[in-house]
């Protein structure tokens, strides 16, 4: 006769699998929802605290043979969800965006480095998972996210909180200067405050609605804007977007001293056109130099979050306002910019969990 398995016994053997990344066991954190023990058959919720979660398969073998090998189950059921935490809003200026879960900001310490293509594509490669995704232009001299993104018309806004709308393609929300120039030749010449206030305006003004995460592409370097977001909102963390010359290194330090210093949690580097990939032989070659942003990021102890391949293709796609992850989602860039989305939801769900701990120590 097989023995009587219980709950107890289903949690106990879970409490051996732990989160790679957050190096605590699943039931402490709480990933085990809606536990049914029905004689040898056991089914639960296992809730990830991202739909982009890099381990998500090891995970998930993991908890099945936990509960497999206990005396007496038969059938284990696991179904698999995913629930993005939120990062708290401070008191004060910095107080989070309504419905926002996460910020993220995307920064350069100097321009020409594919920034703005990287935000894309992380959005893109996000939304994909089945995330809620936002994605807001910063860059109010050189707004470049309508064209990437193949949307060119002016938003509208709520008749009752008087809102602006922002305007949605690709299942992700976005909200540009760009939509609200009468010309793309027009130059805006605007001194300090008025680039303040226009970001401050995107992030109260704008009706964002609920997102898991809103990427935040800024312009390069650590001006006006920058400062006005950090003040602004508690961001989840910062993306800082390199590639391998010495120069863009050495700006990219710039980047992240800028983002420590005001106290924003710098998720990690990501090094954009690192190599080249031959389309006929598969080649790699090694354009820009090799390595820097990975060695940049062991020197400074920040995260390295990947590698993004160069191809005339992320190019094509921006100019016709489609990103690469949905033109050619098989490509080896697609791959890369999908690697990098869950590295990034990692970092920002580990980000989470440390606020999360840091809090009682800190009411």
């Amino acid at each position: 006769m097989s023995p009587q398995v219980t709950e107890a016994m289903v949690l106990e053997a879970l409490r051996k699998v732990k989160d790679p990344e957050l190096h605590r066991d699943v039931v402490s954190l709480k990933m085990i929802q809606d536990l049914k023990v029905e004689d040898s058959r056991v089914s639960f919720r296992f809730v990830l605290t991202t739909p982009a979660c890099p381990v998500r398969g090891q995970l998930q073998e993991a908890v099945q043979a936990a509960v497999a090998a206990i005396p007496g189950v038969k059938d284990v059921l696991v179904r698999m969800d995913a629930v993005v935490p939120s990062q708290k809003g401070v008191g004060g200026p910095r107080e989070a965006i309504p419905g926002v879960k996460n910020t993220v900001a995307v920064a350069s310490g100097k321009g020409g480095v594919g920034k703005s293509t990287v935000a894309v594509n992380l959005a893109a490669a996000l939304a994909q998972t089945g995330a809620q995704v936002g994605l807001m232009d910063s860059d109010i001299h050189g707004p470049s996210i309508p064209l990437m993104m193949g949307v060119s018309r002016r938003p509208t806004a709520d008749p009752q909180t008087k809102k602006i709308l922002p305007i949605e393609n690709f299942g992700i929300k976005i909200m540009s200067i760009g939509f609200l120039l009468d010309s793309d030749n027009m130059p805006l010449i605007w001194r300090g405050p008025m680039v303040q206030q226009a970001v401050k305006q995107f992030l109260r003004d704008v009706a964002w609605g609920e997102l898991d995460y809103l990427i935040i592409d800024l312009p390069p370097g650590t001006g006006d804007a920058q400062l006005t977001l950090t003040q602004q909102v508690p961001l989840a963390g910062g993306v800082i977007v390199t590639t391998p010359q010495d120069l863009a290194l050495l700006d990219a330090k710039k980047g992240l001293a800028m983002f420590l210093k005001v106290g924003v949690p710098v998720l990690g580097i990501v090094e954009n056109m690192s190599y080249f990939i031959c389309p006929h032989c598969g080649g790699r070659t090694d354009i820009f130099s090799y390595g820097g942003g990975r060695q940049t990021a062991e020197k400074l102890g920040v995260p390295f979050l990947g590698e993004i391949p160069i191809d005339p293709e992320i190019r094509v796609g921006g100019d016709i306002g489609l990103p690469l992850v949905l033109a050619h989602p098989e490509s080896p860039q697609a791959e890369a910019f999908r690697r990098l989305a869950s590295a990034v939801a990692a970092r920002v769900s580990i980000e989470a969990y440390r606020e999360a701990v840091a809090q009682p120590a800190a009411g």
